[in-house]
């Protein structure tokens, strides 16, 4: 089996797997208890606190863990709204492709009484700084615009929204749970305010993430209960699984740099040799993406049945977010890059690791061909493509 998925979600490396179930036997207790078996918890939770605060050049009172990226990005958005409501300011800017855990959050808050407007991203997959800056009005309470598209891997401009951001004073955030791991971060350097990260992203567990707040953000709880989190997120913490994930995230800042060279290097390769594929393109731009992370539509084929028979041949791909799977709506991400709807349909997302070796690349590429060649072989689309009765899009 070939797995280039890794931006659904990650396998557990074996470092952060022993973490976790070395602290279920011996850090089993309550955090917040005063006795010896809670203390214990207590000092592998704020380590694991103080490891992640220092990997994203934070400081550990700044660090919220959280179930994960969704609820992170919930959090971190509604307390900035919430603080601009009783500022008066009610207006927020975010971006056309942004995750669901972020649009979603934005339409309910439409329904609010707040007011948003999404920047274009552009053919290339990439937000314009000058754009988000012209969008800020005097009532904007926040802009929100994410590190890295989890679709089709561009790098956003992060820094340069940032300084935009705390020039005229609205808090920034961004959804970096495609990047943290993946790429450098650093929220003092970024301009961030608010930045959040999910756990199994970067070979950790499932069902742990962080919200980054800076110092003097106030947050607003979405969960009502116990103090934990200093009152920002109630509910006991996971302590094995936080603690697994700050070693996942302490060997994937440890290794980037190898890593992202690597993977490099086979993303380029792939991306040559599928588009070598008649009538097909590249989604977004080349050069400012997340190392080993390909996304492209071929015309005149459907991407769910090319997953299933790239899934009988041994490799594991997308057609987009593995949170929308079962929708049958074409990528919101690629019709904002301005795919067509026919177009956008017959997409592959390729997300490699560094477990992919160059003759899984070439096995990709080559089954890939193989099944688009024999699923336009029967397409009604494509005969008339062919035959000159619909005019080629790619």
């Amino acid at each position: 089996m070939i797995y280039a998925d890794n931006a659904a979600t990650t396998p557990m490396s074996p470092a952060a797997r022993e973490t976790m179930v070395s602290l279920l036997d011996t850090c089993w207790g309550n955090a917040s208890s005063l006795y010896l078996h809670g203390q214990r918890a207590r000092e592998a939770l704020e380590n694991a606190r103080a490891e992640v605060a220092n990997l994203i050049g934070a400081q550990p009172r700044e660090i919220v863990f959280t179930s994960g990226g969704s609820e992170a990005d919930n959090q971190a958005i509604r307390s900035a709204a919430a603080l601009g409501k009783r500022q008066g300011k009610t207006h927020i800017v975010s971006s056309a492709f942004e995750h669901h855990a972020v649009l979603h959050t934005l339409k309910a808050l439409e329904k609010e009484g707040f007011t948003v407007t999404l920047v274009d991203v552009h053919h290339d997959g990439l937000v314009r700084p000058d754009e988000v800056a012209a969008a800020i009005r005097d009532d904007t309470c926040l802009v929100t615009i994410m590190y890295a598209n989890n679709e089709i891997g561009t790098i956003q401009p992060i820094r340069e929204i940032g300084a935009i951001c705390r020039e005229k004073g609205v808090l920034f955030h961004t959804d970096a749970v495609q990047a943290v791991g993946h790429i450098p971060v650093d929220v003092v350097e970024d301009n961030i305010d608010l930045l959040s990260a999910s756990a199994h992203k970067f070979h950790g567990p499932k069902g742990t993430g962080f919200l980054y707040a800076r110092r003097g953000v106030a947050l607003t709880s979405l969960i009502a209960g116990g103090a934990q989190e200093k009152g920002k997120r109630a509910g006991t913490e996971n302590v094995p699984a936080i603690a697994a994930m700050a070693t996942a995230l302490r060997e994937a800042v440890g290794k980037m740099e190898v890593r992202r060279a690597y993977l490099t290097r086979l993303g380029d390769k792939l991306i040559d040799g599928l588009g070598q594929i008649p009538h097909s393109a590249l989604n977004g731009d080349r050069d400012h993406r997340l190392p080993g992370s390909v996304n492209f539509c071929f015309e005149g084929i459907e991407g769910e049945s090319l997953l299933l028979l790239l899934d009988d041949r041994g490799i594991c791909a997308s057609s987009g977010s593995a949170c929308t799977s079962g929708s049958l709506d074409p990528s919101h991400v690629l019709l904002a890059i301005g795919r067509v709807h026919d177009v956008a349909h017959g997409s592959l997302r390729l997300t490699l690791d560094e477990d992919v070796t160059e003759a899984d690349v070439d096995a990709i590429i080559r089954e890939t061909a193989d099944v688009v060649a024999y699923l336009r072989g029967f397409s009604p689309i494509w005969r008339d493509l062919m035959a000159g009765k619909k005019q080629f899009i790619l």
